[in-house]
């Protein structure tokens, strides 16, 4: 259990100043408000849509999983060196330039005609998300140096990521209602825009160049090794976990993490001072970020399985699910600042995940033919009750126990690994979850009584495109005898995702006890801050 005593803020400005002040302090948190809202909007875009993303693009278990995870690997990869660029040369030039990748990115997508480029779209809009969600939370954190006004800036900025999460399933929903997907991504893009041009106008510039250099040679080895990691697990499926390319991926990624270990704890300037994790805080919330994004977006993808592509739902009748779990946020929003100020994160975090836990097994207990909102209802609520909690109290237990001077690196930090937890997700979850479905469907079909023509078709076409495809595929009456074994299969693959994710969860809230403790958090002892320092 780890105890802090409070950070002594800055002077206040003169008197005189105060108007001017406030109003800097205004437009930087909206400003960063909207560049987070911008960059989870395109982290949760394909919720809704998925099952008619893999409809038209005839897309395969793996490709559906590329295509959300193109975003996030980026976001994951590059969130370190996104952190760094914006310390050295500002944080309001990192978000406009971030926006306006991200538009780039959105026009591709929106103009995709296959899974391929759908994908390179997703990359790069992933890659403006990756100096988005560091960048926008280091340029309030400047402007909010006392704790009253922290809490208030983290718990704006929290609001307006799960703000973004809201917004996302609603419009993407709501669009593929009446025009083809593609749209989304377009309507996304002019958003994008929006939020360069007003981050321009209403953000104050910051930066923190001491000590702070950018660090290929870190950069290097741990891109390579979250991109070797991913690729595997989501190609583990389809290639076999035995096969050469999988195989070679872990080997790649175990001796590229060890690489960017070394040169860490040798460089005069790292992007990532190792000696954070002596913090127990910090490391607990590195450890809780990872596994506890990897449950809470496992499950959100596993939930978008099943009502986009398992049952078919409409794309409106799949976002409703998630406007509810991300609505929570914005109503508690007074709830989280008093939370963050009064009790600390250390409770709110254990709360959090436990109830993202108890939501997962909850949503796992619910029949797969129940297609109403209805029967969804308590999960729903529970998970986003849970979603609030750990989001803002995750990011004030990571930032609050660093020495100010590097809470811009903290804030690329949480970034990374609550981005790598997330992009782990929906991989993991998807491998699991084919893998099982697979397996079961192989024994299924040859006791279906089929004919050998018709066993031929669907052995073919599990075999191309997995079991998703053979879901969705449109086979004629052949269609109507395997929907009952493709629904059963999927619908065992991925609760037993959701055992996976609700243990993930259980397992953060353990941490969070731990390393976090139930006692109201300040800021880095002095120890702490001489030897991170």
């Amino acid at each position: 259990m780890v105890s802090t005593p409070a950070y002594d803020p800055p002077t206040a400005p003169p008197s005189d100043a105060a108007p001017a002040a406030t109003a800097h302090h205004t437009g930087t948190i909206i400003a960063g408000c909207l560049a987070v809202c911008l960059a989870q909007i395109g982290l949760v875009l394909p919720a809704a849509i998925n099952g008619v993303m893999q409809r038209t693009l005839h897309a395969s278990g793996g490709e559906l999983t590329w295509i959300s995870d193109a975003f996030l690997v980026p976001a994951a990869v590059f969130a370190l060196t996104f952190g760094v660029v914006g310390d050295l040369y500002g944080r309001k030039k990192l978000v406009v330039g971030a926006a306006m990748l991200s538009a780039v990115g959105y026009l591709v997508s929106a103009t995709s005609g296959s899974a391929a480029q759908l994908i390179t779209g997703q990359a790069i809009s992933g890659i403006g998300a990756a100096a988005l969600f560091p960048a926008s939370l280091s340029m309030i954190i400047a402007m909010t140096p006392t704790p009253a006004a922290r809490a208030k800036g983290l718990a704006s900025w929290t609001t307006a990521l799960s703000l973004g999460a809201l917004i996302a399933p609603l419009m993407s929903g709501g669009i593929v209602e009446h025009a083809s997907f593609q749209w989304a991504f377009g309507v996304t893009g002019v958003l994008a825009v929006i939020t360069a041009g007003a981050s321009w106008l209403l953000a104050t510039e910051s930066s923190a160049p001491e000590g702070r250099s950018l660090d290929w040679a870190g950069q290097i080895p741990i891109a390579v090794a979250m991109l070797t990691l991913l690729y595997g697990i989501i190609q583990g499926p389809s290639d076999g976990w035995g096969s050469a390319p999988v195989v070679a991926c872990f080997v790649a990624f175990v001796v590229f993490l060890a690489a960017f270990v070394v040169v860490e704890s040798r460089s005069a300037s790292p992007m990532l001072r190792l000696k954070l994790f002596r913090i127990p805080a910090f490391a607990g919330s590195a450890a809780m970020a990872v596994i506890g994004m990897f449950g809470f977006l496992g499950g959100a993808y596993d939930l978008s399985i099943r009502l986009g592509v398992i049952q078919h739902q409409s794309p409106f009748q799949a976002a409703v699910p998630f406007l509810v779990v991300q609505g929570i946020t914005p109503f508690i929003w007074p709830l989280l600042v008093r939370l963050l100020h009064r009790v600390g994160p250390g409770s709110m975090l254990v709360t959090g995940f436990v109830s993202l836990a108890g939501a997962q097994l909850w949503l796992r207990a619910v029949p797969i033919h129940e297609t109403g909102l209805a029967p969804l209802l308590g999960p729903l609520l529970l998970n986003g009750v849970g979603f609030g909690l750990v989001v803002a109290a995750l990011t004030a237990a990571a930032v609050n126990v660093v020495p100010p001077t590097l809470t811009g690196m903290a804030s690329a930090t949480t970034s990374l690994v609550r981005d790598l937890g997330q992009t782990l997700g929906p991989a993991i979850v998807g491998a699991v979850a084919l893998g099982m479905a697979t397996s079961q469907l192989t024994g299924s079909l040859a006791d279906a009584g089929l004919t050998p023509k018709e066993h031929g078709i669907a052995s073919a076409v599990l075999h191309e495109g997995g079991p998703l495809a053979l879901h969705s595929a449109d086979l004629g009456p052949l269609s109507a005898k395997l929907a009952p074994l493709t629904e059963h299969a999927l619908a065992s693959g991925y609760n037993n995702g959701l055992i996976l994710t609700a243990a993930a969860c259980v397992a953060a809230a353990v941490i969070a006890a731990v390393f976090v403790g139930f006692r109201r958090s300040g800021t880095a002892p002095a120890e702490a801050e001489e030897s991170a320092a």
